[in-house]
């Protein structure tokens, strides 16, 4: 199947065999019955598994072009399973431009556990090789990062892996498996904030993880049996429902990104605006080698990079919606310091470029006009 048919049948061959149900049905059950012990039809018990979790987890496989899926409770603990993969003395190669929440995962509750985490730049990929030894066991990166949209080259991570028998993971959410599907450039993990973009909608907290290996797949499953992170059925339900829609809300995100970040790094107000497309943003060729689109994911600073001009005009916006979170069919605005990465020290988040003024936009998939007409009003109040 081709990428957008994937989205809508990928996983999803086999018609529910009680009524014939086009979508997979909502099980909001915890337990099967068996008709003498040990014998059911595939499931037992629901944090073990759930028909509508394992739908999600076909479809998400599917369209990483991986052959195993897991569902989690959230991203977070998607990589909280892949951290439970390490033991006490393992060590962890981490970009230092990442999501304040895996940062925080990192340092505050698994450095506790013995594990060593390498916070590093990784636009040059060829910088991991300084910090590899005999105790690295996995490189975890983003691309692009949030909120500076860095752009690391997949295929020179992987080969750094391979060549040191390391597990390499990719967290995608900021692409979509529409824009870049990392297991095919080498990666053994591919993990997904279901809750932004393949949810779509701004209505569940979901994680998600791709991976080929059947070994690896048998760890992790094992792992989220025994966690029990799980995400529930009213909630794969929901994300699998917006993977339908996904090929097509995605090229809108396109659509509209493009035109604003042109049209903010043409604006006399604006210092500096960060997205991949830009031919002069770093790693840019690579971006167009990984990538077939550049996304909808903005960062920009005002000229002076005023902390106070930038919270005006995240405060007078009226079509974007000042939030948490992004990847919804509706445009969101954010601070990066004081919201998603403020569990980052200041001194560490500027050593990255997430300065006191940078703002973050998700745009959404309104009309674009209406979107740059309202950054325009609340960009002329400053």
């Amino acid at each position: 199947m081709k990428f957008n048919t994937k989205t809508i049948h990928g996983g999803q061959q086999d018609i529910d065999p009680a009524y014939g149900s086009v979508m997979p049905p909502i099980y909001q059950t915890t337990t099967y019955s068996q008709s003498t012990p040990g014998s059911h039809k595939g499931f037992e018990y629901s944090r073990s598994g759930n028909p509508t979790r394992a739908a999600l987890e076909r479809s998400v496989a599917s369209i990483e072009n991986g052959k195993f899926g897991l569902a989690f409770g959230s991203g977070l603990a998607a990589i909280d399973a892949v951290m439970k993969l390490l033991k006490p003395g393992d060590e962890v190669i981490s970009t230092n431009d990442l999501y304040g929440g895996s940062f925080r995962l990192f340092t505050k509750v698994f450095e506790n556990f013995g594990i060593i985490f390498h916070f590093i730049g990784m636009e040059n990929a060829s910088n991991i090789e300084n910090f590899v030894c005999d105790n690295t066991k996995l490189i975890w990166i983003e691309t692009p990062t949030n909120p500076m949209m860095n752009i690391i080259d997949i295929k020179a991570c992987s080969a750094i892996a391979k060549k040191h028998g390391v597990l390499l993971a990719v967290d995608n959410t900021f692409a979509t498996p529409y824009l870049q599907q990392p297991l095919d450039l080498g990666a053994d993990i591919v993990m997904h904030s279901a809750t932004k973009y393949l949810g779509g909608h701004s209505d569940v907290v979901l994680g998600a993880i791709a991976v080929k290996d059947k070994e690896l797949a048998d760890k992790l499953y094992f792992i989220q049996n025994a966690s029990g992170a799980i995400s529930g059925p009213q909630d794969s339900f929901l994300v699998l429902r917006g993977i339908k829609t996904l090929h097509l809300r995605v090229q809108r995100h396109c659509e509209n990104g493009k035109a604003i970040a042109h049209y903010l790094k043409n604006h006399p107000k604006i210092e500096k605006v960060y997205w991949p497309g830009f031919e002069d943003h770093p790693n840019h060729e690579i971006a167009k080698s990984q990538m077939s689109d550049f996304g909808g994911m903005i960062s920009f600073v005002t000229r002076g990079n005023d902390y106070n001009e930038a919270i005006k005009i995240i405060e007078n916006l009226k079509v974007f919606t000042l939030a948490e979170s992004l990847g919804g069919v509706e445009s969101l605005a954010g601070h990066p310091a004081s919201m998603t990465h403020a569990s980052i020290p200041k001194e560490e988040r500027e050593k990255t470029g997430v300065v006191d003024s940078l703002i973050r936009l998700s745009v959404g998939v309104e009309d674009v006009a209406d979107l740059i007409l309202d950054l325009e009003q609340a960009i002329q109040q400053c």
